[in-house]
C-alpha cells in the first residue's frame, strides 16, 4: 500500500493534513479579503447617500468653524446617548433576525415535509389500474408545485412557468385566478389521497399521516405569511431614524474643535456604521425577496423539484419483489 506523500520542512516531515490546513487557512484569508471589498450583498449603495449628507454636513460646519464662527458644541454629545441609540439598533437588528432565523426554519420545515409526504404518495399508493402511476406522479409533482407557489405568494408574484411545469393547463389557469395559489394545490393533493382511500388503495392510516404532513406545510406557510404581514410598527421605525440623523448631525459640532480637518471623514464613518446597523435590519425584517441578503428561496424550491425527481425515477415495491424472488427459487429447486 502506498504511503501518503511527505514534504521535509527543515528537519522535520510535513504531513498532507497539514499541508490541507494551510491551504484551508490561506483560501479563508483570501476570502476574507473579498467579502471586505464586496459591494454586491452588502448595505453600501442603500447608506451611501445618507452617509455623503452626513460628511457634507459636517463638511460645512468645519468651514464655518475655519472661518471663527462659534459652532463648537461639545454639550451636543448629551443630545442623543450613544448607549440609548445602541441599545435601540441591537434591539432592531435582533428583531430582524428572529423574522429572518424563523423564516429559515419555516422553509426547512417545508423541505422536510415534502420529502416525506412524497416518499409516502409514491411509496405506499398502489397503482393497479391504467391512469393510475401517471396520476400518482401529478400528485407528488404536486409537492414541489405546493413550494414554488408559496414563494411566489410570499413575493406577491403571480404563477409563472416554473409552476406551469409541474402542473396540467387547467390547473395552471384556475391557479392564475386564486387569491392563495398553494392553498389550492394543497387542497388538490388532499382531494387525491381522500379518493385513494376511497379506491382502498391507501389505508386509512396512511391517510391520517399524509394529512398530518399536509397539515404542518399548511402552518408553515401560515408562519410565513405572519412573518410577511406583521412589520416593524412605523412609529418604532420612525423614532429611530429621527434619532440616527439627530445623532450623525450632532457630531460635527461635538468633534470640530477637537479633530479639525479630520472631521467629515470621522463623521462620515461613523455615520456609515450606524446607517449601516439600521439598514441590515431593514433588509432582513423580510426575507421572502429578492434581495441579496434574502432567503435563497428559488435555490430551496430548485432542489427540492430535483429530489422529488429522483424520487419519480425510483421503482416502488422492487425490494419487494426481489425478495419474494429469492423465496421462490428454493422451491423451485426442490422442484
Amino acid at each position: 500500500m502506498a504511503r501518503p506523500i511527505e514534504i521535509v520542512q527543515g528537519n522535520e516531515p510535513v504531513p498532507n493534513q497539514t499541508i490541507k490546513r494551510s491551504i484551508r487557512r490561506y483560501e479563508s484569508e483570501q476570502d476574507w479579503f473579498k467579502l471586505l471589498f464586496r459591494v454586491r450583498g452588502s448595505v453600501i449603495p442603500a447608506v451611501m447617500p445618507r452617509v455623503l449628507l452626513c460628511a457634507a454636513f459636517a463638511l460645512g460646519i468645519l468651514l464655518l468653524y475655519s472661518r471663527g464662527w462659534p459652532v463648537a458644541s461639545p454639550i451636543l454629545g448629551s443630545l442623543v446617548p450613544s448607549l440609548v441609540l445602541g441599545l435601540l439598533l441591537v434591539f432592531r437588528t435582533n428583531t430582524s433576525y428572529e423574522r429572518f432565523w424563523e423564516g429559515r426554519k419555516l422553509w426547512g420545515s417545508v423541505v422536510n415535509l415534502t420529502r416525506n409526504l412524497a416518499r409516502q404518495l409514491w411509496v405506499a399508493i398502489e397503482t393497479p389500474q391504467p391512469g393510475d402511476y401517471e396520476a400518482k406522479m401529478a400528485a407528488v409533482r404536486q409537492l414541489p408545485a405546493f413550494a414554488i407557489a408559496m414563494k411566489l405568494h410570499l413575493r406577491s408574484e403571480l404563477p409563472n412557468a416554473e409552476l406551469a411545469n409541474l402542473l396540467t393547463a387547467d390547473q395552471f389557469a384556475k391557479l392564475r385566478q386564486m387569491n392563495n395559489p398553494p392553498l389550492e394545490i394543497a387542497f388538490w393533493i388532499a382531494d387525491y389521497l381522500q379518493t385513494q382511500q376511497t379506491r382502498g388503495t391507501l389505508n386509512t392510516h396512511q391517510l391520517t399521516h399524509c394529512l398530518e404532513t399536509l397539515d404542518d406545510l399548511v402552518d408553515a406557510l401560515g408562519g410565513c405569511e405572519r412573518i410577511l404581514k406583521t412589520p416593524m410598527p412605523v412609529a418604532y421605525s420612525i423614532h429611530l431614524k429621527q434619532l440616527l440623523m439627530l445623532y450623525c448631525l450632532a457630531l460635527p459640532f461635538q468633534m470640530v474643535d477637537s479633530v479639525g480637518w479630520a472631521t467629515p471623514f470621522l463623521v462620515g464613518l461613523i455615520s456609515f456604521a450606524v446607517f449601516g446597523i439600521e439598514e441590515i435590519g431593514i433588509e432582513i425584517e423580510n426575507p421572502f425577496g429578492h434581495d441579496p441578503n434574502d432567503l435563497p428561496l428559488d435555490t430551496i424550491c430548485h432542489t427540492m423539484q430535483q429530489n422529488i425527481e429522483d424520487l419519480i425515477s425510483l421503482v416502488p415495491g422492487a425490494g419487494r419483489s426481489q425478495s419474494a424472488r429469492v423465496e421462490e427459487s428454493p422451491t423451485k429447486a426442490g422442484l
